[in-house]
């Protein structure tokens, strides 16, 4: 990236980390000052996620912030989930994956099933059905913008799909926290397992994950919901050539996506930030104890202002009068999507608690 290319992304990141540390102030006055909790028991991120669609909507946003904005919620976000991985150690890891994994597999086939009965009664047009049915089951927009020229969608369908990710992913990172923590009563595993399979995007994960943390007191549950979201954003690897060879299938087309380009490395990151903190806790624990966890605790700390900027970002970019316009055939798909996708999700995490008990 040039230099003049990264000065245009400054006045978004800046406005991002204004609003963060607008919506902790208002936490910590709300929550400290006149609830006289000593830490505040309501969610910063949830804060800041509503104050940016308020303000997003109120007022028009300058051309000069959106490209910052942009970054904000692609990268810094993508930063602040490789620094959660230092909560976790590997075995932790694998042991929320084997759970995982089935679990994700069993959501992705259920949806896909579902859409396709529901878009052959509502006559969605195919390309359309594709982009919501992979934004549903893998990874909201990130799925979206990687399968769109794969199976040649135009512009309007592209922005229709991420419309319906962005409406029911926003509904089901601020209700359903609280939803699992009721259902699951607050069993950590259960809550992030829900919580990594049933929302869309990676963001929204991250923010149900950090509301849920921040309310409940449950960091476990935040590790959990991001590894399993991780995982199952890896099945891009294997969902793209899939559809691309169903979409194509009778037509002579050449092959125009690498998965390469597709796979989300950040995953990586992650994970290797998971090895640090293991290798960290066995060479430093007992020789440099006190600066290894000032360094784990300063790692923390800058994972949550980083998803708290990106949700900032998110609800400054969202346009609920774009939303409007789209018409309401996708957003039934979309509807019956996120419901097919939950009720799966908790059938399944039911009866793999019933198994791993007995």
């Amino acid at each position: 990236m040039s230099v003049k290319k990264k000065l245009v992304v400054i006045p978004g990141i800046i406005l991002a980390f204004i609003l963060y540390s607008l919506s902790q102030g208002i936490n910590n006055v709300i929550g400290i000052e006149l609830l006289g909790y000593e830490k505040s028991p309501i969610s910063t991120a949830m804060f800041a996620i509503i104050i940016g669609m308020i303000l997003g909507n109120i007022f028009k946003i300058r051309k000069m912030f959106l490209i910052g904005l942009d970054f904000t919620q692609k990268n810094i976000l993508k930063l602040g989930i490789i620094c959660l991985g230092i909560q976790l150690k590997p075995f932790e890891f694998l042991k929320f994956g084997t759970i995982a994994i089935p679990l994700i597999i069993i959501c992705i086939i259920s949806v896909l099933a579902v859409i396709k009965l529901v878009i052959k009664k509502l006559k969605i047009p195919t390309r359309m059905a594709y982009l919501i049915s992979i934004g549903s089951t893998v990874c909201g927009t990130t799925a979206i913008m990687a399968t769109a020229p794969v199976i040649k969608a135009n512009k309007s369908e592209v922005s229709y799909a991420i419309a319906n990710m962005t409406l029911f992913g926003i509904f089901s990172m601020l209700v359903y926290p609280y939803f699992a923590n009721f259902y699951f009563d607050a069993q950590p595993l259960l809550v992030g397992l829900f919580l990594g399979t049933s929302i869309h995007e990676t963001s929204q994960v991250a923010a149900a994950g950090l509301i849920y943390e921040q309310q409940f007191n449950s960091p476990e549950t935040l590790n959990i919901a991001t590894v399993t979201k991780l995982i199952r954003n890896t099945f891009l690897v294997i969902m793209i050539p899939l559809f691309a060879f169903l979409y194509n299938r009778g037509n002579v087309v050449k092959k125009n996506y690498s998965l390469v380009s597709i796979f989300p490395y950040f995953v990586l990151g992650f994970i290797g930030m998971i090895i640090v903190r293991n290798l960290g806790d066995y060479y430093f624990i007992e020789s440099n104890n006190k600066v290894w966890t000032d360094t784990i605790s300063l790692i923390k700390a800058f994972s949550k202002v980083f998803l708290t900027m990106a949700m900032a970002a998110i609800g400054l970019s969202t346009n609920f009068r774009d939303i409007k316009s789209m018409g309401y055939k996708p957003f039934v798909v979309g509807l019956i999507g996120m419901t097919t996708v939950g009720i799966v999700s908790i059938f399944c995490i039911e009866i793999f608690t019933e198994i791993f008990t007995y």
